[in-house]
């Protein structure tokens, strides 16, 4: 009571309104001040089963993930091996029609391989990677395949039938690289170090008229195998506009990369089932000496494969099993001394695909759903893994539940090391979403 009295004579008696007004104005201060923060903090959410927000915590893993491609229709990140940054932006493709067939029943069991799902007026985009501003690179009526990038020359490569294509990522130029003979139709699939190469292999047209009879995947692989069809691997002269054949074998040689280094290694796998073949080689495309065998097999049922070079071009990486189904590793060649190198993960941990960060401290996973090899009963995460002496140690990114595996995520690290980009379809429609790696705290 003293207090108020002194308050009242310091003040005066009137001035009363004047200080629940003073409070007031600082009240509604406070609130605006705050309310830029509360309209930016992210919601602790499941991820999928409904349609997300734009961004969002993973209420599992507490990262934040957000919606990287914000255009209507189907989008979808490349392949896990393929890069597609050039600068700060990132190529993929785009439609604005959805496929027919959904993700329920039987084929959300079957575990299947898909660089990109059969969809109509399929583009090439580009997104920034700072603003998330769409622009669309391409505008064929034909179908378009290639997920082909040459980050130091700024351009996309494709191919529409038997014409191959280039597009300048920033102006949107296009230009007529190369048309396939009629005697050699053909696929590019890859671009070399310095940008003069194309890459791609070439199948016999009963090769061709076996995958058009046997679409599925659990169809074709084995008859494919079986078939032991010839296939060509092939380079184009850009500058020149000339096709030269490198390799032919009675294999189904597939997954052709060339080295992110050495613009005449190139990679390339014996496809079929892993546990029936030695699988990863390279061939210099120069010399055309006899391809050199990076992984031996040294048991019965060991499988390696879905190789990809690291960023330096020094290894060759690969998922390992020993025998396939029971242990797990990633494992990794040294190109220069033939040096093996490998690190154990738990089986909940294996994943359909994996990828290297740019100075090799890291990796990530994208996990994989019960019906697949390893048979995880709790897989369904996207994984980042950190090598500690001969194994990983492993950190969940974003709780997969809601994807369907029929279409794999294929990680790829952002251009700045601090996000891991995917694809998915747990909101019920295929998307493109990046999980940051730094875990949220707040």
């Amino acid at each position: 009571m003293p207090n108020r009295g002194c308050i009242r004579r310091m003040r005066g008696i009137n001035d009363k309104p004047q200080l629940t007004t003073t409070y007031m104005k600082q009240l509604v201060w406070i609130i605006f001040s705050l309310l830029p923060l509360a309209l930016s903090a992210q919601p602790l959410l499941e991820t999928g089963g409904r349609e997300m927000p734009d961004e969002w915590i993973d209420d599992v893993t507490h990262h934040r993930v957000i919606r990287l491609v914000r255009r209507p229709g189907i989008n979808l990140s490349f392949y896990f091996h393929n890069n597609p940054f050039v600068g700060n932006e990132m190529v993929f493709y785009g439609s604005n029609e959805r496929q027919t067939e959904t993700y329920a029943g039987e084929l959300k069991k079957k575990a299947q391989e898909i660089y990109n799902l059969n969809v109509k007026e399929k583009q090439l985009y580009a997104v920034n990677l700072e603003n998330f501003k769409v622009r669309q690179l391409t505008q064929e009526t034909g179908n378009i395949q290639g997920e082909i990038v040459q980050p130091q020359k700024g351009k996309a490569y494709y191919q529409c039938q038997d014409s191959v294509f280039s597009v300048d990522v920033k102006t949107g130029q296009k230009e007529l690289v190369y048309v396939f003979p009629a005697d050699f139709k053909a696929s590019i699939s890859t671009i070399n170090a310095d940008g003069t190469l194309l890459g791609g292999v070439y199948a016999s047209d009963k090769e061709k008229e076996l995958f058009k009879q046997y679409p599925e995947k659990s169809q074709y692989f084995n008859r494919i195998y079986e078939a032991k069809l010839p296939r060509t691997l092939f380079v184009i002269d850009i500058k020149k506009a000339q096709l030269q054949k490198v390799f032919t074998d009675s294999a189904w040689l597939n997954h052709v990369q060339f080295s992110p280094s050495d613009p005449d290694l190139l990679m390339f796998c014996h496809e079929g089932p892993w546990h029936k073949v030695d699988r990863i080689w390279t061939i210099d495309v120069k010399t055309k000496a006899k391809p050199t065998l990076i992984h031996k097999r040294s048991m019965d049922m060991e499988i390696a494969g879905h190789e990809w070079f690291s960023k330096d071009g020094q290894y060759i990486w690969y998922d390992l099993q020993l025998p396939r189904g029971e242990t797990f590793f990633v494992s990794g060649t040294d190109l220069n001394t033939g040096q093996e190198k490998k690190y154990q993960l738990q089986r909940n941990e294996w994943s359909v695909h994996y990828t290297s960060s740019a100075d090799g401290s890291t990796f990530a996973g994208d996990g994989g759903d019960p019906s697949a090899v390893a048979k995880a009963p709790d897989g369904q995460y996207i994984y980042l893994f950190t090598p500690q002496g001969d194994r990983f140690t492993s950190e969940k990114l974003v709780n997969m539940k809601h994807h369907h595996y029929k279409l794999e995520p294929n990680v790829h690290y952002s251009p700045d090391g601090k996000w891991i980009i995917f694809r998915a379809n747990f909101e019920g429609f295929e998307g493109v979403y990046a999980v940051e790696i730094e875990k949220n705290t707040k």
